[in-house]
């Protein structure tokens, strides 16, 4: 049986912006918390200054986190493990600590992407990987949460989901504050396609914005955005109200008009006119939409749904197609009722 201990340590594998501002989020309530940063130079540096200066600096960590570069040392010492790598790079984490995840443990996805051989969600990825034993203890954050406004303490909620209502609860209490609350809910599924796909949407908000559009194109998008989320979630088993949640409308606000997210930035690039390739090179960090444009894609053709926008968001990315003329091929569709 499943021990829970309320102040039991925590791990945090993923030592970008994200991983960071949680793992000091952990030790900030008194948790003992180990950060795995897979960097050498990135982790030599935290070590010596007790900041992530290349991720999220100007912020140091409290005397409750321990930077290491020793995952199984990290999987072994936590019973809370929270994983927050990018969805192209989960697999090979979860391969590499499957064989010290005991039946004690509780792992937290904390990555919104789809893998993209697979097309498979992470929790489902782990649901291949790990043992039986295990695969009760699963759980799932997502939501609206920029890692640099939750560390600077503005009020934040975030949803967290899991089969097992006793480890999501546990997980929700452990990890409360004033100023974060967590949510839960059952549907891991939808919770893990609305914090993946409302990065396709949030490129195209980008896009729509360096087209010069204005506020009507914006809403436009971000509703039609919403239902096409909401069509693949249904049809893949999730409940359409995750979509109007946190996890989904949340989010998608969060990512389409928040000047902190990576994956609009990476659109407005692309509605500027510059390329995918000149866009990525100059970034630090992963915007996992480009990736999850082609999964979304992928998907959809394999379900049979329409999703109009994530097809111009991938005709732009990887078939060159020119934002405008994607504009103009989605406003000359033929006309139809709106909920259909």
């Amino acid at each position: 049986m499943l021990n829970l201990k309320r102040k039991n340590r925590a791990g945090v594998i993923g030592g970008g912006s994200w991983g960071t501002a949680f793992a000091i989020h952990l030790s900030s309530l008194n948790i003992e918390t180990f950060l795995w940063i897979r960097e050498p130079e990135v982790y030599k540096e935290a070590v010596k200054s007790r900041e992530n200066k290349t991720f999220l600096p100007g912020y140091i960590f409290p005397g409750k986190l321990n930077p290491s570069n020793d995952l199984k040392n990290v999987v072994l010492n936590s019973q809370l493990i929270f994983i927050a790598v990018p969805s192209q790079y989960c697999r090979e984490i979860y391969q590499s600590i499957a064989p010290y995840i005991g039946k004690n443990k509780i792992i937290v996805s904390l990555t919104k992407g789809i893998e993209k051989k697979s097309l498979k969600t992470m929790s489902q990825v782990m649901e291949e990987i790990f043992n039986y034993d295990i695969l009760h203890n699963l759980a799932v954050l997502s939501g609206p949460s920029f890692a640099l406004e939750v560390m600077k303490r503005h009020p934040t909620t975030v949803v967290i989901a899991s089969k097992n209502k006793r480890v999501a609860q546990f997980i929700q209490k452990t990890i409360s504050s004033y100023y974060f609350r967590p949510y839960i809910n059952d549907d891991i599924i939808g919770v893990e396609l609305a914090g993946a796909l409302k990065n396709v949407i949030a490129i195209a908000a980008g896009i729509v914005d360096g087209l010069g559009y204005g506020m009507n194109s914006l809403a436009a998008l971000v509703t039609r955005g919403l239902a096409e989320m909401t069509r693949l979630g249904i049809k893949l088993g999730a409940s359409p109200q995750t979509f109007s949640g946190l996890a989904g409308m949340g989010d998608l606000i969060l990512t389409c008009f928040g000047k902190l997210s990576r994956n609009r930035y990476v659109g407005y690039e692309l509605g500027k006119g510059k390329k995918i390739n000149e866009i990525t090179s100059k970034m630090k960090m992963v915007a996992e939409g480009i990736n999850t444009t082609w999964s979304a894609y992928q998907l959809a053709k394999r379900e049979k749904v329409e999703m109009p926008i994530i097809e111009k968001v991938y005709e732009i990315i990887y078939e060159n197609k020119s934002p405008g003329k994607a504009v103009e091929e989605l406003m000359s569709r033929k006309l139809k009722e709106e909920f259909q």
